[in-house]
């Protein structure tokens, strides 16, 4: 089927003319992208859709609020292209576009007009992987991998199994929910994923299901198509407000992913980045959503861990008292601070570490440079 992208909010019909004149300023700001397969998804007569606040800009987001790198990605990008932060795991960030813009994008920096972040040519990062022997995981980001073709992919594919020590190649990608025919309608694609997978480089496809109804049934076709052809697949979300932040809602998505052989991977606390304030839940209410969210489900659907991306390290939070909160480095950029806990005072407005008080934990996090400025 042919999907057609839609980057102009004056072409978007199904808005008014007031609707667009009032949110022209936003997607000026923060770019804007949609294609008419995802629009078809919208109740365009609901203002509160959830698929509707996924990809059409919100006044909202022109307050001044949050930092356009808020987990300080920078830092730990040793040459263009290429992120290095935890010891195993590189990411290549191989593309600027993706199928549709994400209103509550953590990387919206990568679609403005002097971004530098992501490279095409990826050689750089491809060398600095090759000198690295600990990194047997390699992310394919950006942007969307799953936006370049078949044949565009199959070069990268070559280029980083050839690296001996490198044995996964993970695509992290919402093509799936925005446009499954990229998976229906190229069974190339799917040889390809065949093909590295029999020879020996398992292939993830990390995928981004925000809501149960962006798994229509071809999207579900298109998870069924990719698992027979050998990939691995999972699923990772943030909680977005008025999205999913509903424990029955983000429950659905788990139990429907469990049945697609999907399974959740990562629940992100939202990053504080620039324009998202709108979508953000706090820390404490987050917390509560995910762990209702998997009451009444099985232990196949829940296997998510509750995360939040932060300089310092992929902090886990692990629980919540009357008192303080508690968290664990499920990852962390130094070793030494790897399954360490960290805890802080409870503060139910709060929605990133740096706002919080913390009274046990490793020096590196007590003393982070705080990368967020709530007024921006």
């Amino acid at each position: 089927m042919k999907v057609r992208y839609i980057s102009d909010l004056e072409s978007l019909e199904q808005l008014s003319e007031e609707e667009r004149r009032r949110l022209a300023p936003v997607a000026d700001r923060y770019a804007f992208r949609l294609n008419d397969y995802y629009a078809r998804l919208i109740n365009w007569s609901d203002p509160n859709d959830p698929i509707r606040r996924l990809v059409i800009p919100q006044s909202e987001e022109l307050v001044a609020w949050g930092d356009l790198d808020a987990s300080g990605e920078v830092d730990y990008t040793p040459v263009r292209g290429c992120q290095h932060k935890y010891s195993d795991t590189a990411l290549l960030l191989v593309n600027e576009v993706c199928g549709a813009y994400c209103r509550y994008c953590f990387r919206k920096r990568l679609f403005m007009n002097d971004n530098d972040d992501a490279s095409m040519d990826y050689s750089k990062g491809l060398a600095y992987i090759a000198e690295h022997e600990e990194i047997t995981n390699v992310l394919l980001t950006g942007g969307d991998p799953l936006i370049l073709s078949t044949r565009r992919l199959g070069q990268i594919f070559s280029d980083v199994s050839a690296v001996p020590h490198v044995r996964i190649i993970r695509i992290g990608t919402k093509m799936v929910a925005f446009n499954p025919f990229r998976v229906l309608d190229d069974p190339e694609l799917l040889s390809l994923i065949r093909e590295y997978c029999e020879g020996g480089t398992q292939i993830y496809l990390m995928n981004h299901f925000d809501h149960p109804r962006e798994l229509t049934p071809q999207a579900r076709e298109a998870l069924r198509l990719l698992l027979e052809a050998g990939a691995q697949i999972v699923n990772q979300c943030p909680i977005i407000r008025g999205v999913n932040d509903r424990p029955q809602i983000l429950g659905t998505l788990f139990r429907e992913l469990s049945f697609e052989g999907c399974p959740p991977y990562y629940v992100f606390q939202g990053r504080p980045t620039a324009g998202n304030k709108p979508y953000e839940v706090p820390i404490v209410e987050g917390w509560r959503i995910f762990i209702e969210a998997n009451r009444h489900i099985s232990g196949l659907a829940k296997r998510a861990r509750f995360v939040m991306s932060h300089h310092t390290g992929k902090l886990e939070i692990c629980g919540i008292d009357g008192r303080y909160i508690y968290f664990r480095y499920h990852r962390a950029h130094r070793p030494e601070d790897y399954g360490r806990m960290l805890i802080t005072l409870r503060d139910d407005q709060a929605y990133w570490l740096d706002q919080l008080t913390v009274v046990s934990g490793p020096a590196s996090a007590i003393k982070a440079a705080a990368h967020f400025n709530p007024h921006g």
